[in-house]
């Protein structure tokens, strides 16, 4: 087909491949696009806030393992968007982030929303891209989005100045639409068979599956694997429910101050096998395993294998293919079963040593106290949302942390929240983009009173496009971690700068066509909730918890890495 306009070929580059959703904050250097997007089946989503887009973007690429697209305008639109993409890259989200610019004729001339866009994100993200020819503009797409799923995935930057998007091509009917699909799995057989020989050596092996067995769909091996030797499972980041939690080998997540096996197991363990997984704070950069465990890493990305400690065993390789070689070597030597008599009492330790860390925490789960206790809002949520296919958005410091001490990870996929960068402010967007992308699946989002104020205007968004989403807002009265993180490290809060008092979020909610409730009693917690999904509404949920109850990621807050004094 003829192309007359660099807008017209990003449109149709868009189109090929295979894009069907745009998160977008509308601006004049993107209208060469939209324009021409018009009448096809790409969707938008508009939002509110520049970052809340992107936000959404990040979403749909954790959920659907496909690069989520944002555009946004130049200057403002752009620099709004950063924060987004610096939690994207940290979580090794796919994700194309396109910006408009000014033209390259008005570069200098103090223009409209004229800065040096590529150089500041560049840092930030996989590659940044500026194309500076209309023909060109579908090849620097494709480049874009096989960059985003190539290896680690990640955030990619795509300029697109507004003159080369109004410029006709050089050969209207010359232009070319490369389409590149990404596919290879690589994997090291020889490294597969060492571990295999390591494996039969150890006495208490755990796996530690990350976002890398997430990213590669590497649930099916993995659940393989560990039915065929015993071999212990955890999870941690987008890997968590890879392998459900009620799996007889699966002990959860991986994250330290969670009850149930976690401490024993990475005390304890004489091999710890890392799958598509970072040594990072959560496991105090490597510190919570046994000092003289044998490590083996696995990644995708050759660069990560090390950090933070020695590795006897580093493999560079895909998830699922390096697992699925493991399970043809068990096959292949047939003692599966021996494996599995030989970690039978390390299981029986791992079990034991969950049953009695769930018992001291159940207090906490069950408490009738009021304010209501954090640990039993997040045991009511969990308990009610108790399908395969729930999906629970977390947003907030403390907040996370309690939900991430409770939730029961069935599903991979249908968990999301801020991950390692902890930034708040992602859980609107995050929600409205899980109902947009699922409407036949319950989304619940379970947040701070802090973290909400960040992109309160997106429930506009949501009640609008009737997305009838359920928040669930832990009130503590203000930002609860920093204030306990505070009273540990310096003897007290400083309430100028950490309480917010009671607001009335719900009645906000209600006021834009939204269900509002407000809960003081943990016995209409469950209520509430089961009111909130049958109204088919928008809804916000106002829970009063404890502001005194300070969490374990408080006092870890105030006590590990830039935060001692």
């Amino acid at each position: 087909m003829e192309i007359r306009t660099g807008g017209q070929a990003a449109a149709q580059a868009l189109i090929r491949h295979g894009v069907d959703t745009i998160f977008t904050l509308s601006g004049g250097h993107l209208n060469p696009i939209y324009v021409n997007l018009e009448g096809s089946n790409i969707r938008y989503f508009d939002t509110r806030h520049e970052q809340a887009a992107v936000w959404m973007a990040e979403a749909y690429g954790r959920f659907t393992r496909k690069p989520g697209v944002a555009m946004v305008t130049a200057g403002p639109g752009f620099t709004n968007a950063l924060t987004p993409i610096a939690s994207a890259s940290m979580a090794s989200t796919p994700l194309l982030l396109i910006s408009g610019c000014v033209g390259l004729n008005m570069i200098e001339k103090l223009d409209l929303q004229d800065i040096r866009q590529a150089p500041v994100i560049e840092p930030m993200v996989k590659k940044a891209f500026v194309c500076h020819k209309p023909d060109r503009v579908p090849e620097f797409i494709d480049m874009a989005l096989r960059e985003a799923m190539s290896g680690r995935p990640g955030p990619v930057y795509l300029e697109l100045p507004v003159d080369v998007l109004n410029a006709a091509p050089a050969d209207i009917q010359g232009v070319e639409f490369p389409i590149t699909r990404v596919g290879s799995r690589c994997v090291d057989l020889e490294k597969a068979a060492a571990l295999c020989e390591m494996i039969e050596a150890a006495e208490k092996p755990v796996i530690v599956a990350g976002s890398g067995a997430w990213y590669s769909d590497a649930g099916d091996a993995l659940t393989e694997l560990i039915e065929k030797t015993g071999i212990p499972l955890f999870t941690q980041s987008n890997g968590r429910g890879v392998v459900s939690d009620h799996h007889p080998y699966c002990y959860s997540s991986m994250l330290g101050i969670r009850p149930g096996a976690a401490l024993h197991a990475s005390f304890g363990t004489d091999l710890a096998i890392f799958l598509g997984t970072r040594l990072n704070l959560f496991s105090l950069f490597g510190k919570t395993f046994n000092p003289a465990a044998k490590l083996v890493q696995v990644d995708i990305e050759p660069e990560e294998i090390g950090r933070n400690r020695p590795v006897d065993l580093p493999v560079h390789s895909d998830i699922k293919a390096f697992t699925m070689e493991l399970n043809r070597i068990v096959d292949r030597k047939g003692n599966g079963g021996e494996l599995k008599k030989q970690f039978a009492g390390w299981n029986e330790a791992l079990k034991t040593g969950e049953a009695e860390s769930l018992k001291q925490n159940r207090a906490q789960w069950e408490s009738d106290a009021k304010p209501i206790h954090p640990m039993r809002l997040a045991r009511e949520i969990d308990t009610y949302l108790d399908r395969d296919d729930d999906i629970l958005v977390t947003d907030g410091g403390d907040t996370t942390t309690w939900i991430g001490m409770t939730r029961t990870f069935r599903r991979g996929g249908h968990y999301l929240d801020y991950g390692i960068y902890g930034c708040l402010g992602g859980g609107v967007p995050y929600a409205n983009a899980a109902k947009f992308l699922y409407p036949e699946k319950r989304v619940m989002l379970l947040t701070g009173d802090g973290s909400i104020g960040f992109n309160f205007m997106e429930y506009e968004r949501a009640i609008s496009k009737k997305l009838p989403t359920v928040t669930v807002i832990s009130n503590d009265l203000g930002w609860g971690m920093i204030r306990h993180s505070q009273e540990v490290k310096l003897g007290h809060a400083i309430d100028s700068v950490t309480m917010l008092g009671t607001i009335q979020y719900q009645k906000f909610v209600a006021s834009m066509g939204g269900l509002g409730l407000y809960v003081e009693d943990p016995r209409d917690i469950r209520p509430a909730i089961e009111e909130a999904f049958a109204s088919g509404k928008t809804a916000c949920i106002n829970v009063m918890t404890d502001p005194t109850t300070v969490s374990p990621g408080s006092i870890a807050l105030a006590q590990v890495g830039a935060y001692k004094m």
